[in-house]
């Protein structure tokens, strides 16, 4: 079993050393390429200011996250719910700087995320594949036909979910998970009732897996000898226009 965390977060500001702080956490649980429903979804009380031009990217005000508790109430069990598993993150340096520094103010003795996690950073694998283009969530959604047009925001539950699809398109090629079949809201598990615009946009699949039963099973083999059939005719039939072809040239 392949247990697989896509993960983003929202901040403060840009720089943890200059004591910004976490402020939305969004993690989307994949297992052997299937979303599991098991996410994590935390509003976070930075106990400071949010910067204005943090505010216009993520839209998410200190007077909103005022009721939110404080990441100490909630280190533990985010800790717990990561470790082990492999973390999908985009730029992943920026998100683990912000968590390893959220931790060791706690001074509690918590390793590093590096320590009990693996990490790979799809803004890595991106600049790999696709050499001097545009490799931002947007322009990867964009290139891999993921629907972000009700992504007005940043929101770390929402773009978690979006990279969750780019991620299993970007290794493995398969079509939308959420295309064709019906939609429901992503569970979380969220510390307040609230809830922004983004987070009531947001959308998960169910994913189903339908086995073929005997008959179809039947059905495929007999489909497949008549291919194998159709093959040997016309290889015959090949051989004998050689054949011909070769009379014809030693003729004349």
């Amino acid at each position: 079993m392949t247990r697989q965390i896509v993960l983003d977060t929202e901040t403060t500001g840009l720089k943890p050393e200059e004591g910004h702080r976490i402020i939305e956490i969004g993690a989307i649980e994949i297992i052997d390429r299937c979303l599991t429903k098991n996410d994590r979804h935390l509003y976070i009380n930075p106990e400071r200011n949010i910067d204005e031009d943090a505010f216009k990217i993520h839209g998410i005000s200190t007077q909103f996250l005022a009721d939110k508790p404080p990441f100490a109430e909630i280190a533990k069990d985010f800790f717990d719910y990561i470790n082990g598993a492999e973390l999908i993150i985009h730029n992943a340096a920026f998100d683990l700087n912000f968590l390893n520094h959220e931790y060791r103010w706690l001074n509690q003795h918590y390793p590093k995320i590096q320590e009990i996690c693996s990490i790979t950073d799809t803004l890595a694998i991106a600049r790999k594949r696709h050499v001097g283009q545009k490799n931002s969530l947007d322009a990867l959604c964009k290139r891999y036909h993921v629907n972000n047009k009700h992504r007005q925001l940043h929101g770390a539950r929402l773009d978690a979910l979006l990279l969750a699809e780019v991620f299993l398109q970007m290794t493995g090629g398969q079509k939308s998970l959420f295309d064709n079949i019906p939609l429901t809201p992503l569970r979380t598990q969220t510390n307040n009732k609230n809830t922004s615009t983004a987070d009531q946009q947001t959308r998960a699949a169910n994913l189903p897996i339908i086995h073929a039963d005997d008959a179809e099973l039947l059905a495929h083999q007999k489909y497949l000898q008549a291919i194998q059939k159709k093959q040997v005719a016309f290889g015959s039939w090949i051989n004998k226009l050689e054949t011909v072809d070769t009379m014809l040239t030693s003729v004349f």
